[in-house]
């Protein structure tokens, strides 16, 4: 018996947590975590073509387009790991995205199978983006409330004084909130239209939400 393959759409504002439960979702069952960001990333760092033409449009501070991306997606989705199906971390962000994804399973014969959203409060996201603390020296990041440096203000790695970032003050996080659900809403939309939306509490501890999170998509597999 050939098991289809699972795809699933993990959606969710910044700080929502997407990164982590997607991964962890990957490997509890066996799928490929896609996510566009460490897509480009590789794509450039390998000098394909594909990456090259990204960069061009990174380098400007450009939005890499949707079918550039789409085309990176194909590789993805051919691969060996991609055929038993993937979690697809934060894409799509927008619908004509997901009507992109859409065209490329359907090639193969496969289509969302769930796609879940992972709802935080305002206000808790704004204290967990609030809350970080970024070394400008080396890149590590800590939270005041969940994982302090050993000594207030400076970095446990090189001893830099941590700073807020400016899209992790309360101001700028509660626009990027509103600009996410306003792109995000048509998504939850279509995606509810045909029956595999699942909205999840992405608030309590991590083992919680992933908990709730693996229930849904243990769900959806017989959609």
């Amino acid at each position: 018996m050939v098991t289809r393959a699972l795809d699933v759409v993990v959606l969710g504002a910044p700080g929502a947590g997407k990164g982590t439960q997607a991964k962890r979702l990957a490997k509890e069952f066996n799928l490929f975590h896609v996510a566009t960001g460490d897509l480009l990333r590789e794509e450039v760092a390998k000098g394909s073509e594909l990456g090259q033409q990204a960069a061009r449009f990174m380098q400007r501070g450009e939005l890499v387009p949707d079918e550039l991306v789409a085309q990176m997606l194909v590789g993805r989705l051919h691969s060996q790991r991609g055929m038993a199906g993937c979690v697809f971390d934060g894409y799509p962000r927008t619908q004509a995205q997901a009507e992109l994804l859409d065209g490329l399973l359907a090639e193969l014969g496969r289509r969302v199978d769930v796609a879940v959203y992972l709802e935080v409060s305002d206000d808790e996201i704004v204290s967990r983006l609030g809350g970080r603390r970024t070394c400008p020296r080396c890149g590590a990041v800590f939270h005041v409330r969940t994982q302090p440096p050993a000594q207030e203000g400076l970095c446990d790695v090189c001893g830099t004084a941590l700073v807020v970032r400016d899209d992790d003050r309360e101001d700028i996080v509660r626009q990027r909130l509103a600009v996410y659900r306003s792109h995000t809403e048509p998504l939850l939309q279509l995606y509810a239209g045909r029956g595999v939306l699942r909205r999840i509490s992405g608030e309590g501890s991590p083992e919680q939400v992933f908990g709730r999170l693996a229930e849904a998509v243990r769900g959806g597999r017989g959609h």
